[in-house]
């Protein structure tokens, strides 16, 4: 499959006159005279995401050694960085994921649950991308490259779905799914989406995003609270097909009536709330152990021709992609 085709990139750099702006210039700031953008008073290069956006990889784990081989056996070459936030599992996690990767960086929330621990991952994030993905083996690592096209081509954030033509589950219970689509429908009532799948922790999305997603819950409507805010925010939101497998081992920690409950109250307290404000409070106190990993990042690739052929993450079968409409102004 030809790279620049699938991702929509140039074989040479286009004019300002000829491509509008990307996701990632929509965010940074407006550029000085002498053409860098500025923060403050300090000049930043602008980094070339067209060709090679670097990518973050965020694992939440607990008691999870014996899923992790799976797991990291089918993540793409082209992650440069691999975080797992470890909810201090009593198991071989943390020892298995060394062995496994010792350039992934091991995180220890300060807190409990699914939404602590993906914040503790945001905040430790380096990456130009940052992707979610469960330690239980039932997201596809392989489908990154599916996630990160849209990013690429323009959208800010890409959510998976289940019910998508060539998504599906072979976990969803049907009361989980019939949950997920009421949910979904009050979502799309309320805040004028058009979402597919609410409840569905597979995304992806450029890191410059975080803090107009604020992540401050602890829990599973994690997932939730982000799909709401990216709309909130007005970012282009774009869902992918996406395949749910079955845990590989083990059980899981949902709840369909206790996180039904709770996925319903953060729905409607973001209907009564206005989204916070831009800031660095999302970040937790995470402690980050192991730190003698070197990180891989810190590359800026000018030219397809400087990309090793390993680490370009084409998708094995071209992802049927739909814009998701925006919250009203």
């Amino acid at each position: 499959m030809d790279f620049n085709t699938e991702y929509g990139t140039l074989d040479r750099a286009p004019s300002a006159s000829e491509r509008a702006p990307s996701a990632s210039e929509r965010l940074l700031p407006p550029p000085d005279r002498r053409g860098a953008p500025r923060l403050g008073h300090k000049r930043v290069e602008r980094r070339d995401y067209a060709t090679r956006p670097t990518v973050t990889a965020i694992i939440p784990t607990l008691n999870e050694a014996e899923n992790l081989p799976h797991v990291f056996a089918q993540l793409p070459r082209g992650i440069n960085e691999l975080i797992i936030v470890d909810g201090h599992s009593t198991d071989d996690t943390v020892s298995v994921a060394r062995e496994l990767r010792e350039d992934a960086r091991i995180v220890l929330q300060d807190r409990k649950g699914k939404g602590n621990a993906l914040a503790c991952g945001f905040a430790a994030a380096r990456g130009d991308i940052v992707v979610m993905i469960d330690a239980d083996g039932s997201t596809d690592p392989s489908e990154i490259p599916t996630f990160i096209a849209p990013l690429i081509q323009g959208a800010d954030f890409v959510k998976g779905s289940r019910y998508m033509e060539g998504g599906g589950s072979a976990d969803i219970t049907g009361i989980r799914s019939l949950g997920n689509r009421g949910l979904g429908s009050i979502v799309n009532v309320m805040f004028g989406t058009a979402y597919t799948d609410l409840c569905y922790g597979y995304n992806a999305f450029w890191r410059r995003c975080l803090p107009q997603l604020h992540v401050t819950c602890d829990g599973f409507e994690v997932e939730t609270i982000l799909n709401v805010r990216a709309a909130k925010a007005g970012l282009q939101i774009v869902e992918v097909p996406s395949y749910e497998r079955s845990r590989v081992h083990g059980f899981s920690n949902l709840s369909a009536w206790r996180d039904g409950r709770r996925v319903l109250n953060a729905i409607v307290s973001e209907r009564m709330s206005a989204l916070p404000k831009p800031s660095d409070a999302w970040k937790p106190n995470f402690r980050e152990i192991f730190t003698d990993a070197e990180p891989a990042l810190g590359r800026t690739v000018r030219n397809l021709d400087d990309i090793p052929e390993d680490e370009r993450m084409e998708p094995r079968t071209p992802a049927s992609v739909h814009a998701v409409t925006r919250v009203a102004a």
